[in-house]
């Protein structure tokens, strides 16, 4: 159980619908309604009567309201008892879908770790919609997810473009598509696939890319670093943002390397997300501004957009994304 669950049943109690609620809350309705079916199975109660023309506060909720009530004020006396401090000395969690881990997430946890000491840093992989469901629910402060271009982004969410990468074929160095200077989807048919599981914008990019063919063999995994230690132990070749391969371990101990994909190829957007809300804690705010120093350290954007196709700085100082092998680029991004 959360507070976040606590305070949603109030607002809901307080302007009489599931609706009204959610425009407040600043989250979309089904986030809302989940949230609450959440507690309502943990509880064991209906807290909410669901009509057609929407949904009211239950007896049984109307009966439990006044111990709800009880358990915020608790918790507000508490916040301000600890002050300040509680802002800051306290544990933030980050959701992302290995994403730019050797580049990005790395470094922003050891600076981040060094600025405050008494902070800990929680951070779980999981798909981009996982990640998304628990910002809304006040699971994460924050998340590292992917969006090709183009993609939109979800109603109720701050969005900040940290990084633009380039899709390339990771693979070995005596791999037979190593001596070409670009791979054509042609040739990646001809190679075993460890492609991403369902749910990881890489996975929907590779299956736009092969239109219906198939590969020689495929494997089917989650997230980038699995797949990357597939292709390291001689299983195939993957496809990933050029972030997540140039500068990674295993690229520098000349286990694996990259080539670009040929042909119009969509470019991934790195993207951190937090919920719209009216105060941030003091350490998920300073973190997020980490997030955002390093990003323009690599070239990235590293600025707040609506939209993912916003322009970034990483255009406007003239910046592009590497398409070479085994070189860093700047602004990209991995998943």
């Amino acid at each position: 159980m959360r507070t976040e669950q606590l305070e949603y049943i109030a607002a809901v109690t307080r302007l009489g619908s599931l609706r009204r609620a959610a425009e407040e809350l600043r989250l979309s309705q089904p986030a809302l309604s989940e949230t609450v079916r959440n507690l309502e199975r943990e509880l064991g109660v209906d807290l909410l009567d669901r009509k057609r023309s929407g949904a009211t506060m239950s007896a049984q909720g109307r009966e439990l309201l006044p111990h709800i009530v009880r358990v915020l004020e608790a918790v507000d006396r508490l916040r301000a008892a600890a002050g300040e401090q509680h802002r800051i000395s306290r544990m933030v969690r980050v959701g992302t879908v290995n994403a730019a881990t050797v580049p990005l997430l790395v470094p922003v946890v050891r600076t981040f770790r060094a600025e405050h000491p008494s902070t800990q840093v929680e951070v779980v992989g999981a798909q981009q919609t996982d990640i998304q469901r628990a910002l809304f629910e006040g699971a994460f402060d924050l998340g590292l997810v992917n969006h090709l271009e183009g993609d939109d982004i979800p109603v109720g969410m701050d969005c900040t473009r940290l990084l633009r990468g380039r899709p390339v074929v990771c693979m070995r160095p005596d791999s037979p598509l190593a001596s070409r200077s670009v791979v054509t989807v042609p040739d990646l048919l001809t190679e075993p696939l460890v492609a991403m599981r369902s749910g990881y914008v890489m996975h929907r990019l590779v299956h736009r890319l092969l239109d219906g063919d198939v590969p020689a063999f495929s494997y089917s995994t989650d997230g980038a670093e699995m797949g990357k230690l597939m292709v390291a132990e001689g299983l195939g070749v993957t496809v990933l943002p050029d972030f997540s391969v140039v500068g990674d371990p295993l690229q520098r101990l000349g286990t694996l390397t990259c080539r670009p994909l040929a042909g119009d190829v969509p470019g991934v957007l790195l993207m951190l997300q937090r919920r719209k809300a009216d105060s941030v804690p003091r350490a998920a705010q300073d973190l997020y501004e980490v997030f955002v120093r390093r990003a323009r350290e690599l070239g990235g954007a590293g600025g707040r957009s609506e939209h993912p196709n916003a322009e970034g700085t990483g255009r406007e100082r003239g910046r592009r994304p590497g398409n070479g092998a085994d070189r860093r680029p700047a602004g990209s991004a991995g998943e």
